[in-house]
């Protein structure tokens, strides 16, 4: 239905003249008539007030579909680092009206999650940047050092705190009630991963060899993890010839090399670890669009080593991938890539 149509039938339900609606929008009869016989259209600063004098939301007014609404929210997300409040909760009010219908109660509940998540983040921004100040200005002081640490996730001393069991809980829940088949290997790698950061390597161990047998599970993923699982244990030498077995089989897969930068990184063997994120990148150059994860990688590194230039230049290899790849052009990961461009720079500047 088009906006002129939706508007005339929203009026007579409310029982309001055309005189009456201009009235309430501060614009002629004359105005609405042409809204109603389709030879203009309202201006967009005019839409949130037509909404709120019939009570729905800007998105009712077009008649979009459920699917329709389901992208735009997951879009906003995409294009916006802070969403306005009151879209905030209208977009949260549809999604928990739709959690309500059994057939897109899982999409709802996806996006609802991204949709916390995102407001989660936008705070933690917030969070860390005033806590970060105050710390400055009180380094003695420890309620703002705790905030700084859970905004960025950054490591915890007390076990208590810093393990993962409830997690590890909810993911065996997961796969103990899983009954789709064929059966997803996903709650295993992150149930896996847990356990391997918490040295719970017996446990990691016994749920890798039923990861195994799944139908979709990676088979790089197998000695990957076992190679983990020897780290967690102390055994580097085990590690080391595990991964170096592996080389043999899976050289060619871009996902293992990706897997094995990873493993030399947290072993700080950087430069190892540039040179298997090079390689898996450079081995998806017929695969494109490419994620970045292996250009973050080697960001992270340089940035670790204090090689700033190199640092930066491989952000700028990132914003051109992000671009060239994947066409983006004004969306929150191109901001993201910005911010860390000017961040690096700054350091740069201030080193020099």
């Amino acid at each position: 239905m088009e906006i002129g149509n939706k508007i005339k039938q929203l009026r007579f339900k409310h029982s309001l003249t055309q005189e009456q609606l201009a009235q309430q929008l501060g614009i002629s009869a004359q105005a609405i008539s042409k809204w109603e016989n389709s030879v203009s259209m309202p201006d967009i600063t005019l839409l949130p007030d037509i909404a709120k004098i019939f009570g729905i939301s800007i998105d009712e007014l077009f008649d979009i579909t459920i699917e329709q609404k389901f992208c735009r929210i997951e879009n906003l997300m995409d294009l916006e680092n802070d969403i306005d409040a009151e879209v905030f909760h209208e977009y949260e009010n549809f999604l928990k009206e739709q959690i309500r219908n059994q057939e897109n109660k899982q999409r709802a509940l996806e996006l609802l999650a991204h949709l916390y998540n995102h407001r989660m983040e936008s705070y933690s921004r917030l969070a860390d940047k005033y806590a970060r100040e105050s710390i400055m200005l009180a380094p003695e002081k420890k309620a703002c050092q705790w905030i700084l640490t859970k905004a960025e996730g950054s490591d915890v001393w007390d076990w208590n705190i810093s393990n993962h069991s409830k997690t590890i809980d909810f993911y065996k829940s997961v796969i103990e009630h899983d009954e789709k088949e064929p059966k997803t290997p996903l709650p295993y790698y992150y149930l896996i991963d847990n356990l391997i950061a918490d040295h719970r390597t017996k446990e990691a161990l016994h749920y890798l060899k039923i990861m195994s047998k799944l139908p979709a599970h990676h088979e790089f993923m197998v000695p990957i993890y076992e190679a983990a699982i020897a780290l967690a244990e102390f055994d580097e030498k085990r590690a080391d010839s595990i991964i170096e077995n592996a080389m043999q089989r899976f050289s060619g897969d871009p996902g293992f090399l990706f897997e094995v930068a990873q493993y030399y990184a947290k072993k700080c063997e950087y430069d190892k670890a540039i040179e298997f994120y090079e390689a898996s990148y450079a081995s998806e150059e017929n695969k494109k669009p490419r994620y970045t994860d292996a250009l973050d990688g080697i960001s992270a590194i340089y940035e670790i080593c204090g090689e700033y230039h190199k640092a930066l230049e491989t952000q700028k290899r990132i914003l051109e991938l992000l671009k060239n790849e994947w066409g983006f052009t004004d969306e929150v990961v191109i901001h993201d890539v910005e911010q860390e461009i000017e961040r690096i720079n700054a350091k740069i500047q201030s080193n020099n």
